[in-house]
């Protein structure tokens, strides 16, 4: 008979005093920084992200496996640190046990950060754009679990909607599917990632962040599992236009297939190929609809 394991988990002290004075946490995925970003724009990033976060009137939680033990919350030097190092593993549902199990280091994506929060009570998380349904997905199965964790962890997720890399029309289908509320910001179409909007009509629209806190609470009192999608656009003034970004994507993609890169490698290498086709315009994009979803995080975060 084995003996059951315990979960190394430690609070960063700023997460931990919110937690006892039952202030607003907002967590916030490692991915970005280790997969997302270059040294050092991916800790000043960070920083912004979470100053933010602060500015709201909420603790941000930046999540993180170190030397297995899940971490809810990094101190700077931590948030540092983890911004230099090398080979750090990209984690999600099917590997954040196996990672901790066995004294590892890696960065939580959208998946893996919603099970910590959950684990340490968080309700909002805010990411810059979850994973979904990869072009060509009919033959190559490439479906990232981000779509199955909405469907049955209860987080409210703040995104620009789901990566402009991805078969949008497919990702919103499969979240049909699967139950999960998408819910825009303050506009009757989707948004695009980097593009404020899409042809994509929003399948809920709510204007403030009491109605979203609200539906995330009715969600529970209802017995459903999962939690919900809020797609908030990019501020017009930092957005790419979609018709811009069209062949830029496209060639990111052709270039991927003929290098034959595959599973988790894809999205940092489109986004990297993207960032050099539009000279950084990309990133800077990128920069300021993460600010944006943290704001808005924090906000809803002060509503429940």
């Amino acid at each position: 008979m084995t003996t059951p394991l315990s979960l190394p988990m430690t609070f960063a002290p700023e997460v931990a005093t919110a937690r006892a004075a039952g202030t607003p946490i907002v967590a916030l995925e490692s991915t970005i920084i280790t997969h997302g970003m270059p040294y050092p724009q991916n800790v000043d990033t960070a920083r912004l992200v979470e100053a933010d976060i602060r500015a709201g009137g909420a603790t941000p939680a930046t999540i993180a496996v170190i030397d297995g033990t899940l971490h809810i919350g990094l101190t700077d030097d931590q948030l540092n640190a983890l911004g230099q190092a090398k080979n750090v593993a990209k984690l999600s549902r099917a590997d954040i046990a196996a990672c901790i199990a066995t004294g590892g280091t890696g960065a939580t994506t959208v998946a893996a950060t919603m099970i910590a929060a959950h684990l340490a009570g968080i309700k909002v998380f805010a990411t810059g754009g979850i994973g979904g349904v990869h072009k060509g997905a009919e033959t190559t199965f490439d479906i990232s679990a981000d779509l199955h964790e909405l469907a049955h962890t209860p987080v409210t997720v703040v995104a620009a909607g789901a990566k402009a890399i991805l078969d949008l029309e497919k990702t919103y289908e499969v979240l049909e599917s699967l139950g999960v509320p998408v819910i825009v910001f303050g506009q009757d179409t989707l948004p695009a990632f980097w593009s404020a909007t899409s042809a994509l009509p929003a399948p809920l629209r709510m204007d403030n962040a009491a109605d979203i806190a609200a539906s995330h609470q009715m969600r529970a009192a209802m017995g459903l599992p999962g939690g919900q999608l809020i797609a908030n656009p990019i501020p017009q003034d930092a957005q790419i236009p979609a018709e811009t970004l069209a062949p830029i994507i496209a060639q990111a993609l052709d270039e991927a297939a003929t290098k034959g890169i595959a599973a988790k490698a894809v999205t940092p290498f489109l986004l990297g190929r993207i960032f050099e086709l539009t000279d950084g315009a990309s990133l800077t994009a990128n920069i300021a609809l993460v600010r944006n979803n943290a704001a808005l995080a924090a906000k809803i975060a002060a509503s429940f």
